[in-house]
């Protein structure tokens, strides 16, 4: 079962969990990233606002996810993650595209483009 952010935040990321990953994201209508993290990851905090107000802008027509890899094991295996912050990008249920580290909104509002 998905969840939103907590009420009050304006964010429109979903926190996808191992049981629903294929659900929400492979199955997903709309180009799908997928922003892999840990609690404990300083530059994890660093990027999620930027996936905030982008989950905001590009509502409809992107969707946002994210998975906390502590809590989620079989996914991050399934995909590799080695080092967080990585976001994997989702088309038509393939993996298309990835990000490794923290980087410029300006890097991530490319990659988005790009797949829309």
């Amino acid at each position: 079962m998905s969840r939103l952010a907590p009420e009050g935040n304006a964010s429109k990321v979903i926190e996808v969990v191992d049981q629903n990953f294929e659900e929400v994201v492979l199955r997903s209508d709309l180009p799908t990233e997928v922003d892999f993290w840990a609690p404990w990851c300083g530059p994890c905090h660093m990027v999620s606002p930027i996936y905030d107000k982008l989950s905001e802008e590009y509502e409809g027509r992107f969707k946002f996810c994210k998975v906390n890899v502590d809590e989620n094991r079989q996914t991050a295996m399934e995909y590799q993650i080695m080092s967080i912050p990585m976001q994997l990008f989702f088309k038509d249920g393939e993996l298309v595209d990835s990000i490794v580290g923290a980087v410029p909104e300006s890097e991530i509002r490319t990659r988005v483009e790009a797949w829309l």
